[in-house]
């Protein structure tokens, strides 16, 4: 069989067509932007990727077509579709008939958080000896890839609250039928998609409505999740900070005490910083804990867990100036990142590199917040992209740290070799390419 995926390169699409890849089928798909990491692990599978949306990727007639989410009526690859009645489904239906069912799910949903989580959980799964299966929206380091089907009952899968497909406006998340999930937290995003907070709260209940009476939702003790639990559960709950603690933690969050109904479970003294990921562990553990793994061994999992691509990974050392690449695009996000970098390099001088790339950014719904989200880094430096409908200007003029804008990554990187020092940090985050500015950087302060 041969399926054909258009918008391949997305997190998810590129690690769906990886689970199809290892089913056997023939795969095949097309993209608009092509980037790592998602282009290299497609490419090393073996998997053909057309550039661009044209006609002549259909000249070998598909059996099934995957429409991923970014794709729209009036995209040349759409219309052909339709025109000339190819079979098509979406990428989290495909999921749900072909690789889901009949399978334990463990879903991991929230605004925040949906890739070290369910990268943390599948880990400690196969760590103990569970080989589950797994969809992450990103490539865990300890697996080196972003998706496989596993050789167990088990399935853990990232949860997005992003809708399916054109034709298929409910979140993805609704589709996988989940009987552990994971609600990390609740916040307004995805503006072009939802009008308001209450909207991304009916996605989350209608996700609530799926999961069984002898299921389990792990969640964070959170008004805009228990407003969204008030609407109707019929699973049993356990709360993160309540059920499940975090204490005694060190100043980077790289060593905690992990409590459940107060009782101690074990000690986590991991590579990660940030609160941010202290609390993902927790639901991590809460979750393995769930199908059967003791506490005790999901922490020892932990400990040796190595993170992932994008999230805050080290893609550089140079004399001892470090640089970063993470995928924080909310300011939320960024402000978690920048207090853990802060945390993990209290000496030297904090960069943050910023690209406002995400749909919801370029609408400037989240404009007013940016300013004070980058409060713990020393120097700020945002890139204004093209296709951004607002100016940045107000953003530096608000910021309590030294702030800049740019539009050319070539002056971004010419600043940074200039005034970066050894033992000064460079956090880039975007949840795009950013026209390979990590890359760059590293070889042009390597050419210093």
């Amino acid at each position: 069989m041969h399926v054909h995926i258009l918008g391949i390169c997305g997190t998810f699409m590129g690690s769906l067509a990886m689970l199809a890849r290892e089913m056997g089928l023939k795969v095949t798909g097309s993209d608009q932007n092509v980037y790592p990491p998602m282009s290299t692990q497609l490419e090393n599978a073996g998997i053909l990727i057309y550039q661009g949306f044209d006609e002549a990727q259909f000249a070998q007639r598909p059996d099934m077509v995957i429409v991923g989410n970014a794709m729209s009526r009036g995209n040349p690859a759409v219309e052909y579709v339709l025109n000339n009645n190819l079979p098509y489904t979406s990428g989290p239906q495909w999921l749900a008939d072909n690789v889901l069912k009949g399978r334990w799910v463990m879903g991991v949903a929230g605004t925040h958080g949906k890739t070290t989580t369910t990268s943390m959980l599948a880990w400690i799964l196969d760590y103990c000896g569970f080989e589950p299966g797994f969809l992450i929206g990103g490539v865990a380091q300890n697996f080196g890839i972003s998706a496989r089907l596993g050789k167990s009952d088990f399935f853990v899968i990232e949860a997005d609250e992003y809708d399916s497909a054109f034709f298929d406006k409910r979140s993805k998340f609704v589709h996988y039928r989940s009987r552990t999930l994971i609600l990390n937290n609740l916040e307004f995003d995805h503006a072009d998609i939802f009008a308001n907070l209450a909207a991304i709260q009916t996605q989350f209940h209608h996700v609530i409505r799926t999961v069984p009476s002898q299921g389990l939702i792990i969640h964070a003790d959170q008004p805009s999740l228990h407003e969204t639990l008030q609407k109707g559960c019929w699973s049993d709950t356990q709360v993160l900070g309540r059920d499940w603690q975090a204490q005694n933690a060190d100043g980077a969050h790289s060593q905690f005490d992990v409590l459940f109904q107060g009782g101690a479970v074990g000690k986590v003294n991991w590579s990660l910083q940030g609160e941010h990921n202290m609390q993902n562990a927790l639901a991590a553990i809460a979750a393995a804990r769930h199908v059967g793994v003791q506490p005790a061994h999901a922490i020892e999992a932990l400990n040796c867990f190595e993170g992932v691509k994008r999230r805050m990974e080290c893609v550089g050392d140079v004399a001892g100036i470090r640089v970063y690449d993470d995928f924080a695009h909310h300011p939320t996000a960024i402000k978690t990142t920048l207090e853990g970098a802060r945390a993990k390099h209290p000496g030297g001088k904090l960069w943050a590199v910023i690209e406002p790339r995400s749909n919801t950014m370029r609408m400037g719904v989240h404009r007013d917040a940016l300013a004070m989200s980058t409060e713990d880094a020393d120097e700020v430096i945002w890139y204004q992209p093209k296709g951004l409908n607002w100016d940045l200007g107000p953003v530096v003029a608000a910021s309590v740290k030294p702030a800049s804008t740019f539009d050319d990554t070539d002056a971004i990187i010419a600043r940074l070799v200039e005034k970066a020092a050894p033992g000064d940090a460079i956090v880039i985050m975007s949840n795009g390419g950013f026209a390979g500015i990590h890359g760059r950087l590293v070889s042009a302060l390597e050419s210093k």
